[in-house]
């Protein structure tokens, strides 16, 4: 996917490894005697080294990288200390990056880190693109609570949130190791039992191939999903109408585009609610 993140030029660079001490993420190393990004999933793209760099040798560019993931920088500072710890968290607070700070106070509490965090507040609703619904959050804890339970009909399988491919994360933790069920937005309201019979034991991102702008965007997610998530299975589930078979070729690009390879299966939904077909392609 096309990002923001930092550039070294390596020319300027004097060895003095100051930006490697300011990057509490873990994206930089001094190597053979110059800072080096190794890790583009712990590079926010925010620039705290830049201020660090006494000879200007860093900068921001936008350009094709993996997506920073937060969860995989928590898992990475994690033995480094609260004060790194801490560092960080100021560091998104700072930034107004709301979004990955849940994140990082979500993996706080998932691994029940004894951390001073008084001193910065937790983010209430906004994320970081200023949208209400777009902070990641997943429901599994409440599922495994009702395991004995026999799902009513109407009991949601929904896992995760959001589900808007543009919206979600995927490196987020629902996506690792998961069959993933890529449903075209009408496909909910014309199957009647989407939640039983096609979400259950499935992590759900949603999509509209006529409607959405930049939809290379869902070919890079989905991509990512493939090979950074490791996710087992791909099920698309279109309607049966000519614009809907854009999502099953934007996966399909994405599977060609990935390294690794994984079944696709594609589901499709006719008008009146039923499936008209199912099929491995």
């Amino acid at each position: 996917m096309k990002r923001k993140i930092i550039s070294i030029d390596e020319s300027l660079c004097n060895g003095c490894s100051l930006c490697v001490e300011g990057c509490h993420e873990g994206a930089l190393q001094m190597i053979d005697g110059k800072a080096r990004l190794v890790s583009e999933l712990y590079c926010d793209g925010l620039g705290a080294c830049i201020g660090e760099c006494p000879v200007g040798a860093i900068t921001i560019e936008e350009r094709e990288a993996e997506p920073y993931d937060e969860y995989a920088v928590m898992e990475r500072i994690s033995a480094k200390g609260e004060k790194t710890i801490v560092a960080h968290l100021k560091h998104l607070k700072d930034h107004n990056e709301t979004n990955y700070l849940s994140q990082a106070f979500e993996y706080i509490k998932k691994h029940q880190l004894d951390i001073d965090i008084s001193a910065i507040e937790q983010p209430k609703t906004k994320s970081s693109c200023g949208c209400l619904g777009s902070m990641s959050q997943s429901f599994a804890s409440s599922f495994a609570s009702k395991a004995s339970i026999s799902p009513s009909p109407t009991q949601s399988q929904l896992t995760h949130w959001p589900i808007q491919l543009h919206l979600l994360n995927p490196m987020s933790e629902h996506f690792l190791g998961a069959d993933v069920l890529l449903a075209a937005d009408c496909t909910a309201f014309a199957y009647p039992d989407f939640h039983t019979k096609l979400l259950k034991n499935k992590k759900l991102a949603i999509g509209c191939p006529k409607l959405d702008s930049n939809k290379e965007v869902y070919i890079d997610k989905i991509a990512t999903m493939i090979d950074a998530a490791n996710i087992n299975t791909l099920t698309v589930v279109i309607m049966q109408v000519p614009c809907c078979n854009g999502l099953t070729q934007l996966a399909k690009i994405a599977v060609e585009k990935a390294e690794c390879k994984i079944p696709i299966k594609q589901i499709v939904i006719g008008l009146k609610g039923e499936i008209m077909n199912e099929k491995w392609l």
